[in-house]
């Protein structure tokens, strides 16, 4: 499989089905970049470590890094998504099938939106990728159970070790910084948490930006007529292009995400923000090397629920953790039946 830049446009335009798969996997991580990436610098800006449009150009900078060099060292998320589900060995059909799955995702966004229900672009993927193979094979064959319980996996970790590794980092600091002088441990935790936010920025990238990687690759794929892309290397240009669209998205700003994660769910003081990016951003990265591909979003607000923990458990929103249930309720059966109908219709008529 030829898998150069030229040779990529040359079949973008010569395939509207792979052109279509192009702009809307590149309009959610656009939009992932605006909505999503911003939940990396929340506690950041909140507790007056940083501006606002300091912060968010930096995050822009460094989830272009955290896609750009994370898949160059370990791509294993990439792979999860492209290997988790089958879409047959008709790459027409697969190909639709896929525009489908993330024409899905605008579709369920946009209404849960409407009616107020909280959503989860890495979520949504799955889903949709899911609800388009099922449909494909008009049965669960299409599902790499193996791959796809990696999904599962991603949503305990997202939560319990989110919480565990924010409530004993920041007692740990509790603990050692008990008998210091608070004006002198705020100005190391404000430039610690700037660190802080950075790599939770750039883990972002990591995990959001292969979720996509893996999504666009699957769909050259098909334009090529490979069933599968098991054995094939990402391209640096595909690396390139997706880490630029996030890091655009991500310079657009994000401010009522911000307030809404690093204000409405915990009153934090710089130390806690620290501790909390701290171990958001661990929890990424050891979700990262595992191929398993977890939601972000989540992750971090597990994280500030087990900082808010370490000082009382009425200190937590949990106003928060009933949109996170939410979501995880909705968002797979309801991103999934969308998928699985466009893709039933899609294949009828085109």
């Amino acid at each position: 499989m030829d898998v150069s830049f030229s040779a990529f446009i040359q079949t973008v335009f010569s395939s509207p089905s792979l052109l279509i798969t192009v702009l809307l996997t590149l309009g959610v991580i656009f939009v992932n970049g605006w909505t999503d990436a911003p939940n990396a610098i929340a506690t950041c800006i909140t507790t007056r470590c940083i501006g606002a449009r300091a912060a968010i150009l930096g995050s822009a900078v460094f989830n272009f890094l955290g896609v750009l060099i994370m898949t160059q060292i370990n791509s294993s998320v990439a792979s999860t998504i492209s290997n988790m589900v089958d879409f047959g060995g008709n790459t027409h059909e697969a190909l639709i099938a896929l525009c489908a799955a993330l024409f899905s995702i605008v579709v369920y966004s946009v209404g849960a939106s409407f009616f107020g229900i909280p959503t989860s672009e890495s979520h949504s993927l799955i889903a949709g990728l899911t609800g388009a193979a099922i449909a494909i094979h008009s049965g669960l064959e299409g599902v790499n159970m193996d791959e796809w319980v990696k999904v599962l996996y991603g949503l305990v970790l997202s939560l319990l070790l989110g919480f565990a590794s924010g409530w004993i980092i920041c007692k740990l600091l509790t603990i050692l910084c008990s008998s210091l002088d608070r004006r002198k441990t705020n100005g190391f935790f404000r430039w610690a948490q700037i660190f802080g936010a950075a790599a939770m920025s750039f883990m972002h990238g990591a995990q959001d930006g292969q979720k996509f990687i893996g999504v666009l690759f699957l769909g050259i794929a098909f334009s090529n007529g490979q069933s599968n892309v098991l054995g094939a290397t990402i391209p640096i240009w595909l690396m390139i292009l997706c880490s630029t669209v996030m890091g655009l998205g991500t310079s657009v700003g994000g401010e009522k995400i911000i307030k809404s994660v690093g204000m409405d769910m915990v009153k934090l003081e710089k130390y806690q923000g620290f501790a909390a990016d701290l171990s958001a951003a661990a929890c990424l990265l050891i979700s990262s090397l595992g191929g398993i591909p977890v939601s972000t979003t989540h992750t971090k607000t597990s994280a500030i629920m087990g900082v808010g923990a370490v000082r009382r458990l009425s200190a937590i929103n949990f106003g928060v953790v009933k949109d996170m249930m939410l979501t995880w309720i909705f968002t797979f059966p309801g991103c999934g039946l969308i998928s699985f109908v466009m893709a039933k219709l899609f294949m009828i008529f085109f």
